[in-house]
């Protein structure tokens, strides 16, 4: 069990293939597909196809109104773990000093024989340096956000993701 004071956790089941779902998740313009939280604009970047690649993403925090002086700005999203059809997460780097070092990812289960995947998206700030810990803002996206956009994500997969 993830503790809930430092890592969110939350899964659905989705009727397409590990492989589909992944390939969409690797996809920098696939998380601008599937975002819930309105913060990301746009991307820019190929997909990611092993740890330590990286891509753009084009964001405004105005979306969320917790720091609309943030406005629009860009961060650079670099792949952790990538493990084909498994899972995949990134950290993010973007303008602000100290690094956050806050963790996104996706955990895929691929279903017996039916063509389904168990997908669980996770946001996890255990690591985060101490300087944001002493701020208590976390989590920074909020829970609904995480739900909300695996069923985003269900609906953008079972379509045929077109990548543009």
């Amino acid at each position: 069990m993830p503790d809930l004071t430092t890592r969110i956790e939350t899964s659905r089941t989705i009727a397409a293939p590990a492989s589909a779902i992944f390939a969409l998740l690797s996809d920098p313009h696939g998380h601008v597909a599937i975002d819930a939280t309105g913060m990301l604009q746009d991307a820019t970047g190929e997909p990611v196809t092993a740890a330590g690649e990286s891509f753009a993403i084009h964001m405004d925090r105005e979306s969320l109104g917790d720091i609309p002086e943030m406005g629009r700005y860009d961060v650079t999203v670099t792949i952790r773990d990538h493990e084909p059809d498994r899972l995949i997460s990134w950290t993010i780097l973007g303008r602000i000093r100290p690094q956050i070092g806050h963790v996104f990812g996706y955990r895929l289960e691929p279903g017996a024989e039916d063509g389904t995947t168990l997908v669980t998206s996770f946001y996890d700030w255990s690591d985060i340096h101490e300087d944001w810990k002493a701020m208590d803002m976390f989590p920074v996206v909020p829970p609904d956000a995480l739900r909300q956009t695996l069923g985003i994500l269900d609906r953008t997969v079972r379509r045929g993701y077109p990548r543009g």
